[in-house]
């Protein structure tokens, strides 16, 4: 008997499901973090006029950096498509990313993430484990 842990395709799956993830989750943070060093756009709008608003937007390296990863994130999950079925790969990317989401407003973007959240990652990774099995 042999466990799916030891099998190329097993770490083939993770590793794309996991790039996936990974760059949609920095994607994310980045562009939050770019919104929150922005500040309110209504507040610079009223300030600068829409055209402030907007060089304020595309002025700001976090916000391409995270249009960078989100578009890394995009092609990921098209080759994840490519390999695997899309009842796994659509679920899994989708459901894992609130997971790492919730661990990066935590850790890098200093949000509370109240308990609520936790218990709700938590049970997504306990459905992204029954749908895998």
């Amino acid at each position: 008997m042999t466990f799916p842990v030891f099998s190329a395709s097993f770490w083939f799956s993770t590793a794309m499901i996991a790039a996936v993830v990974l760059s949609s989750t920095a994607g994310e943070v980045l562009t939050a973090a770019a919104m929150k060093s922005i500040g309110d756009l209504d507040e610079v709008r009223a300030h600068s006029g829409m055209k402030g608003a907007i060089l304020a937007v595309l002025t700001s390296p976090l916000f391409f950096a995270g249009i960078f990863f989100m578009a890394v994130a995009f092609f990921a999950l098209l080759f994840t498509l490519n390999h695997m079925n899309l009842g796994l790969a659509g679920p899994a990317t989708a459901s894992l990313t609130v997971v790492t989401n919730a661990l990066a407003a935590k850790i890098f973007l200093k949000e509370n993430v109240d308990r609520r959240r936790w218990i709700s990652a938590g049970l997504v990774c306990i459905g992204v484990y029954f749908l895998a099995h």
